[in-house]
């Protein structure tokens, strides 16, 4: 994983209870210069008239992810330009998200990562977390089939089942370059 002049951006997905949050904190605290870019708190930086990712109506919701998926990708272009890693966690759900992310990444080569522990176990830790940072959801089944339909030939799609939050974080510091190698992303015409 490259951190000098021009820093990959890792993009750290999965569904909910995967352990993003946790994993992409641990991510950031590992690399000598990061910053960790929440989705989730981006997200809720619209206060008045906030419509969640999956709220009605549904093209309110739709215009508000873009423009969270907007936010978390330039402030990833400032910190990598100041020369930090941005590690981003968010729910990228389909192809055309991915895709419009590294549209707006121009200059980095992307990582892309998606904890993928298995929906058992992403329930279970949902169930396990502190009432505060559960999300209430029942699309377990149906997230999973179109990540895997959508974006299973892209990144590395990392089963962490067995693996603390440490261990894991410890094998993307290590891996992510080798093994999301696959997944580097770039948009057409750019080369590195």
């Amino acid at each position: 994983m490259k951190t000098a002049e021009s820093p990959d951006c890792l993009i750290v997905t999965g569904m909910p209870g995967a352990g993003k949050s946790t994993v992409t904190r641990l991510i950031a605290e590992r690399l000598p210069r990061s910053a960790r870019l929440d989705g989730d708190f981006i997200s809720r930086l619209v206060v008045g008239g906030r419509v969640g990712a999956l709220g009605e109506p549904a093209e309110e919701s739709a215009r508000q992810v873009e423009l969270c998926n907007r936010n978390l990708c330039t402030l990833a272009n400032n910190f990598a330009d100041a020369g930090f890693t941005p590690v981003i966690d968010w729910v990228i759900p389909d192809r055309a998200q991915l895709d419009f992310f590294v549209s707006l990444l121009p200059a980095r080569r992307v990582l892309f990562i998606v904890l993928a522990p298995g929906i058992e176990v992403c329930r279970y830790r949902n169930t396990v977390r502190d009432p505060r940072e559960r999300f209430d959801f029942d699309g377990y089944d149906d997230l999973d089939a179109a990540m895997k339909r959508e974006l299973g030939d892209v990144g590395w799609w990392f089963d962490t089942a067995a693996l603390s939050p440490e261990e894991t974080a410890d094998h993307v510091v290590r891996e992510a370059g080798m093994e999301a190698a696959a997944g580097w992303l770039r948009p057409p015409g750019v080369t590195w």
